[in-house]
């Protein structure tokens, strides 16, 4: 019992007026027959505690009265549990351990060094920007359970709005009126092409290269960014671009533009997990570079999130640097 002297003291200096007990018991008289419990001493148990003796001796002949019950047999030589004394003091004891529990549990929360953090993502590459800085985010704060799910921007946002997640990371910048928004980091953006496409030999193709291919985009993750993003580019011409939208997942999607089926968009990070059968090449009149926003609640005032966000600013940096 040694171990909890520390917690007898600071509980005791701020709980003196607090009571339990349908306000019948101070819950200091309850922290000090604790100590006596640990020293057997009134002297000793009342150093500890940082109060006088006397304080100790008047608490815990006063929680006896309440009780009815003789906790501590008092001798010449100190004082000794009584049987009824022994299981009080156990169980009360066990009451400091979870309260002890609590307090620090509740402390690491609000630093942001533990509970959970639920991520909505559109889809995660090894070694990318957004792999890195959950890898990193997770080895700095170990007590922070990361939960993911995918889904698509506006999935994301609805989650989001609905409390079910606490972020989303999702392709574009973006305004709303009842959520934060925060550019994260930026990939370029790249054309993805069979390798015996006629475009593959060159180092970089253009939109006027890619206008009259047809494009293909996934309904989930990304796709409907993608689509629109080939709307907006192509706008304006002659035709309208030729855009397939399929129910499948990114592998699926690559096997399909390796077998000829059409070309497809992607970002930079993508080169990392290259698919057989695919050149990747950059849009060289694309001028600015994708942007991957967060985007959470403004009631969220999570100390992990912002941690996150602190970790994310260090790498950007660190990026832009190199």
């Amino acid at each position: 019992m040694r171990r909890r002297s520390n917690l007898f003291s600071t509980i005791n200096r701020q709980c003196v007026n607090s009571t339990l007990l349908g306000s019948r018991i101070p819950l200091a008289s309850l922290i000090q027959t604790l100590a006596v419990a640990e020293y057997l001493n009134f002297r000793h148990a009342a150093t500890a505690l940082g109060v006088s003796q006397s304080s100790v001796s008047a608490r815990i002949k006063a929680l006896e009265e309440e009780l009815g019950i003789l906790l501590f047999e008092r001798t010449t030589r100190g004082v000794r549990l009584t049987e009824a004394g022994t299981h009080f003091v156990e169980l009360i004891a066990t009451g400091i351990d979870q309260l002890d529990h609590a307090v620090k549990t509740a402390g690491m929360t609000a630093a942001g060094e533990c509970g959970r953090l639920r991520i909505g993502v559109h889809g995660l590459i090894a070694g990318s920007f957004l792999d890195n800085l959950l890898a990193g985010y997770r080895k700095s704060h170990p007590g922070i359970a990361v939960e993911m799910t995918e889904a698509t921007a506006r999935d994301a946002v609805v989650q989001v709005r609905a409390c079910k997640i606490d972020l989303a990371f999702v392709v574009g910048a973006f305004e709303l009126p009842d959520c934060h928004s925060r550019p994260i980091w930026t990939e370029a953006l790249m054309a993805a092409l069979p390798v015996d496409h006629r475009l593959a030999e060159q180092p970089g193709v253009t939109w006027d290269d890619l206008a009259a291919e047809q494009f293909l985009v996934r309904r989930g993750g990304t796709g409907p960014q993608v689509h629109d993003h080939i709307v907006l580019r192509l706008a304006g011409r002659w035709s309208q671009p030729t855009i397939r939208r399929f129910e499948v997942e990114r592998g699926t999607l690559l096997s399909m533009v390796a077998q000829g089926f059409g070309i497809t968009l992607l970002g930079a990070a993508s080169g990392l997990f290259p698919a057989a059968g695919v050149a990747l090449r950059r849009i060289t009149d694309e001028l600015d570079p994708i942007v991957f926003s967060a985007i959470w609640s403004p009631h969220n005032r999570s100390a992990a999130l912002q941690n996150l966000f602190a970790l994310a600013g260090e790498m950007s940096r660190a990026t832009q640097t190199a």
